[in-house]
């Protein structure tokens, strides 16, 4: 279980933090929010109701505190109680904190309040206490009684934190020339008072530059298994060896936040809410929200001649439990599972060793997970280093049958030795069985084989010796290793330390800004996520002699990149070579579609018209062929077809920026289909052409559709 905290953050809304210093663009202020911004974010991200916030404006106009009788704790207000944050917290906080238009009210006085706010909420109970300080030290400040506000922080084990702009910081290398008298004076106070607190004095300027490296979460490890380590059946033979031990991840995924569905209220939307009363929503919106939560419907079809459309629609409790196996489901029984089901006794039986260089590291199918002796177990210890160290010594894995709960399906793992300074351990990965692994051939590339079995090492598909060595010698100049004259590591632009998930830290501190900032848009990544994306300039520097070089050899030609966008004014492709095929093959341009080769005609006849007339002809022409395939279409033997040239009709018309085109062809087809014009009753082609999206070029697919969103949507239905 996590620990219970409570953070107070004192931010200075003074009318002198409302000033642009130093060159900065900025106000005092808006600088000190980005920091108070992040850390308020990031704690609100976890979700925890346990970790609790409370933030005090210092010098604001008004007095808003339980102890405001005294005149020194004027110009103090608390705009939150410690409690936990959600986003209207955060919406409230946003319009509270502006500068003011005084500079009156102590620090001090506002120290002491937050100190009593954290003793009201958490009492003598264990908790993780904090109180964070943002000013920029300007006005008066009351040293009185300090030794005992240094001694209460120092009782209550609260930490704190004072960040103020153009702080005199000489380990972070910055310092304020013509610094303010009054400002040098408070600003010694305050490093005086955090450094008996044994707490953390530092400017803001390093505070805020840090915000870009990534917070690694703290995870505490879970147990996953408890038992025995055996080697033996330990209820048949007294020989049997068994070591009790303990399971706990070494390495897990960290996952993104997932996305949450909500849609606008509507009347329609909470109507049908109430009819779907069976379906679960996935999650709910906050109460007063503007939205509603997405709610899914799932349906279970199977084939039927006999029902509209082909599919009959059955519930969940007629579906049979089937298990895929390779590409195959496999049905099996209750009664049969419950026969074949495998009873299983949790425990990791060794079933044999092997040398560590014949194994493959590819055969990992699972995250690392570490196993230890039992805690407090000196003896466990003792014959677990034993086996450790065996293993070690004599260059060997562990192979074990590994059940980690009662009656659940055996894997097997590799057990691999570990030992380090502080601790030894096995590392546990998961094999695969003979029915995971799949083998693939591949050609060999160092030589061709023909057909006859003839072994050819001079072709034009292998690299010759020039290529090879201008290849080698590119390779080894993008070295990422620095090396020494004896080879060496000497250090590596690449510290694993340094290299954080883009993916995972790069949505968090988006959803963090659009948070605080709604409209505003997301800011570019940070730099420390982007800076192993490519390599370094200097290497890049170095190897550009040899890429050129291998370039030259290798006779790498650029290709022309495949043509997209409107085909109305493209010219046709040419091939490389630059021959005219159609001139060299004689072939007149197309005049007439056939009806056995539809598509492709069709393409062709568009990518050779001259004029708008020819692309008419083309669509009538096509227009004629699916009426024909509708109306000879042994029920529903045509209809795949059907939708197929429509689709490409479709797709084409829109390229070549012709939409009112196919919107004439199509209302002219429904009126037909639903008319029973074409061979008697094909609703059910009307429904297949709805369900593939077929309908009418709607605006925000064609710039030259003249057809809005409710329009094509109101065209689709079956009136």
């Amino acid at each position: 279980m996590a620990d219970k905290e409570a953070t107070v953050y004192i931010v200075d809304t003074g009318a002198s933090m409302g000033k642009s210093r130093n060159g900065r663009s900025i106000t005092d202020l808006e600088w000190a929010m980005q920091y108070v911004w992040d850390r308020i974010t990031a704690t609100v991200a976890t979700g925890r109701k346990t970790a609790m916030l409370g933030v005090i404006g210092l010098k604001t106009d008004g007095t808003e505190n339980e102890l405001q009788d005294d005149q020194h704790f004027s110009h103090l207000s608390v705009l939150s109680g410690i409690k936990q944050f959600l986003m209207p917290d955060l919406q409230q906080l946003g319009k509270d904190i502006s500068p003011s238009k005084t500079d009156k009210g102590d620090v001090i006085s506002a120290l002491i309040l937050a100190i009593q706010m954290i003793i009201t909420h958490c009492k003598k109970l264990k908790w993780k206490r904090k109180i964070v300080l943002i000013t920029n030290g300007m006005g008066r400040m009351n040293s009185e009684n300090i030794d005992d506000i240094v001694e209460k922080i120092k009782e209550d084990n609260i930490e704190l934190i004072v960040l103020g702009p153009d702080f005199d910081d000489a380990e972070y290398g910055t310092k304020e020339e013509d610094k303010d008298p009054r400002k040098a004076e408070n600003e010694a106070l305050l490093r005086t008072v955090t450094e008996q607190c044994d707490g953390i004095f530092g400017t803001l300027e390093q505070a805020v530059a840090e915000m870009e490296i990534p917070r690694v979460k703290p995870v505490r490890p879970v147990v996953s298994f408890k038992g025995f380590l055996q080697l033996g059946n330990p209820e048949e033979y007294d020989t049997a060896v068994r070591i009790p031990v303990e399971r706990f991840p070494r390495t897990m995924v960290a996952k993104p936040p997932s996305a949450s569905q909500f849609v606008l209220r509507s009347d329609l939307a909470e109507q049908e809410d109430q009819e779907s009363a069976t379906v679960v929503p996935e999650s709910q919106p906050e109460e007063g929200s503007t939205l509603t939560s997405v709610r899914n419907l799932r349906a279970y079809q199977v084939d039927d001649e006999n029902a509209p459309g082909g599919k009959a629609e059955i519930e969940r409790d007629d579906l049979a439990k089937g298990y895929e196996y390779g590409r195959t489901a496999v049905h099996i029984s209750e009664t049969d599972e419950n026969i074949t089901k495998l009873q299983t006794t949790a425990a990791i039986e060794l079933v044999g060793f092997i040398q560590s260089e014949r194994y493959d590291r590819f055969m990992h199918m699972s995250n690392t997970n570490i196993i230890i002796a039992q805690r407090s177990n000196d003896k466990a210890a003792l014959a677990l280093s034993s086996f450790i160290h065996a293993l070690f010594e004599l260059e060997s894995y562990a192979v074990a049958r590994l059940v980690a709960k009662e009656n659940k399906a055996p894997i097997l793992v590799l057990l691999a030795p570990s030992i380090e300074p502080e601790y030894e351990c096995l590392l546990e990965v998961q094999l695969p069985f003979a029915e995971d692994v799949r083998t693939y051939r591949f050609p060999p590339l160092d030589k061709v084989i023909t057909v006859s079995g003839k072994v050819v090492t001079q072709h034009r598909n292998l690299p010759d010796d020039d290529l090879m060595d201008a290849m080698e010698k590119y390779v080894d100049s993008m070295e990422l290793l620095d090396t020494d004259e004896d080879g060496d590591v000497t250090e590596t632009p690449f510290p694993i330390e340094d290299s954080f998930s883009p993916v995972l830290h790069r949505i968090n501190a988006a959803i963090r800004s659009r948070a605080i900032h709604p409209k505003d848009p997301i800011p570019q990544p940070a730099r420390i996520l982007t800076q192993f994306s490519q390599p370094p300039e200097q290497l890049r520097e170095k190897a550009e002699k040899h890429l050129k070089k291998l370039i030259e050899v290798a006779d790498v030609k650029k290709v022309p990149p495949k043509t997209k966008g409107r085909k109305r004014a493209r010219e046709p492709e040419k091939p490389l070579s630059g021959l005219d095929v159609d001139a060299l093959l004689h072939q007149e341009k197309r005049v007439k579609i056939s009806p056995n080769n539809a598509i492709p005609e069709f393409k062709q006849t568009l990518s050779q018209a001259e004029n708008i007339d020819t692309t008419k002809d083309a669509v009538k022409q096509m227009r004629s062929i699916i009426e024909d395939q509708i109306r000879h279409s042994l029920g529903d033997a045509n209809y795949d077809r059907v939708t197929e040239g429509l689709g490409v009709v479709r797709e084409e018309l829109i390229a070549y920026e012709e939409p009112e085109l196919y919107n004439e062809f199509v209302r002219e087809l429904k009126g037909k289909l639903l008319g029973e014009k074409l061979g008697g009753d094909r609703r059910e082609l009307w429904w297949l052409i709805r369900r593939s999206k077929l309908g009418l070029i709607e605006q925000r697919e064609s710039e030259f559709s003249s057809v809005g969103e409710e329009e094509a949507k109101k065209f689709l239905s079956a009136q």
